[in-house]
């Protein structure tokens, strides 16, 4: 018999819950199967829930999700689409960011993690940002170099990421805040340096504007699909980094057996999104009643599921606050699941092996230097500033 979906007594997205979301996340999840926000938003967390609502996308379709903003400024041109449209978009992408379309500018990934070491390298005995010295300096220096972007405004890749994932939460003080910002630099940049006309002809960009030429796209959708990709390319990826080296800080008999065998780059990489996921949820409308064990969510119901909170569910995970390289990570949640899966995985894991192996490769190890501090958005998680002590190999 099925019973109704309990109330949370929390706002789960005030400053407060934010700086401790984690715990927060956490909490939610071991309150019930699946619970409702005062504002009427049921939240899913436990990892077989959350892991089937992605598979589902008939049931939890993204075609309305909570907080939708369709005025928003955000480029929504996947995240708000079912098949067939959201297929014939994601191609797109795919093949622009194929394995194959990548290893031809795999050079540029090399030696910008090069050079970025280097200077590293030069500031030995000094503590250093993991996030603004380290891991988003970065991606976004490398992210718009392979997209083909010229080097005139990129200074505004940070306003722009602050736009994208304010607009993704609840209205509240956090959003109030982050939309009282003047953004018109960014737009202005936006639309300038993202047309084709800007770009390096040689760049992943003008491979997704050549979609245009065919039919597959509109010159306008061309441009929305690179807009997306130099959202969705910049801040998960950072971020994943970043919790990395904050790992490795945390957890060093993991990293001396990464440096023993550092060909397990990309698992550390995989383990460190499972560890504490850049995204806390994401959102969907259930498009028939769906039972969660014994609740049901009527149909028409938005919905969060709840990435991070999954991926520490401990049905699932053995000592999920552990961090472990060689834990199988196959059903983490941080890349997404089913059709709404990450599009943008190998450009992402490039960028990591690229920079993740040349640290393993020359630091010896990596020591925390100074608190951890919070990205204060609601939907978006991890370190916006992580001091660390990097001591490299002789």
């Amino acid at each position: 018999m099925s019973r109704d979906i309990p109330d949370y007594p929390l706002d789960i997205f005030t400053p407060e819950c934010v700086i401790d979301a984690r715990e927060v996340d956490d909490a939610l999840r071991e309150f019930a199967p699946a619970v409702r926000l005062a504002d009427g938003t049921v939240m899913i967390a436990r990892h077989e829930h959350v892991s089937n609502g992605l598979l589902d996308w008939k049931r939890f379709s993204s075609t309305s999700r909570p907080w939708h903003d369709p005025t928003s400024p955000r480029p929504e041109i996947l995240l708000t689409d079912d098949p067939p449209r959201h297929t014939q978009m994601r191609k797109v992408i795919a093949d622009a960011l194929s394995p194959r379309a990548l290893e031809r500018i795999a050079d540029i990934f090399e030696m910008r993690a090069q050079e970025l070491l280097a200077r590293l390298r030069a500031r030995a005995g000094e503590p250093v940002d993991a996030v603004g010295e380290v891991t988003q300096a970065y991606v976004f220096q490398v992210l718009p170099d392979i997209l083909g972007l010229p080097e005139e405004g990129r200074e505004h890749m940070h306003g722009f990421s602050e736009m994208v994932w304010a607009t993704m939460g609840p209205p509240g003080a956090l959003f109030d805040q982050a939309m009282s910002r003047d953004y018109s630099a960014v737009f202005q940049w936006l639309e300038t340096q993202c047309e084709r006309s800007a770009l390096d002809p040689a760049g992943i960009g003008e491979t997704i504007y050549a979609a245009s030429d065919t039919g597959q796209v509109t010159l306008a959708e061309a441009k929305l699909l690179l807009q997306t990709v130099l959202s969705a390319g910049a801040d998960t990826t950072f971020i994943t980094m970043a919790n990395a080296l904050r790992a490795w800080a945390e957890f060093p008999e993991e990293y001396a057996k990464l440096r023993a065998e550092p060909r397990k780059v990309r698992a550390a990489f995989d383990e460190s999104l499972r560890w504490d996921s850049p995204s806390r949820m994401a959102g969907r409308i259930a498009t028939v009643d769906v039972e969660i064990d014994d609740l049901v969510i009527p149909a028409g119901t938005r919905c969060g599921l709840m990435f991070a909170a999954a991926n520490r569910d401990p049905r699932y995970w053995d000592d999920p606050h552990a961090y472990r390289i060689d834990r199988d990570t196959r059903h983490s949640l941080g890349w997404g699941y089913g059709v709404h899966g990450c599009v943008g995985r190998t450009l992402a894991t490039m960028e990591a092996n690229a920079l993740l192996g040349a640290i393993v490769a020359q630091v010896e190890s990596i020591e925390i230097a100074g608190p951890y501090e919070p990205w204060m958005t609601t939907v978006g998680h991890g370190p916006i500033r992580q001091p660390v002590m990097l001591k490299f190999a002789q």
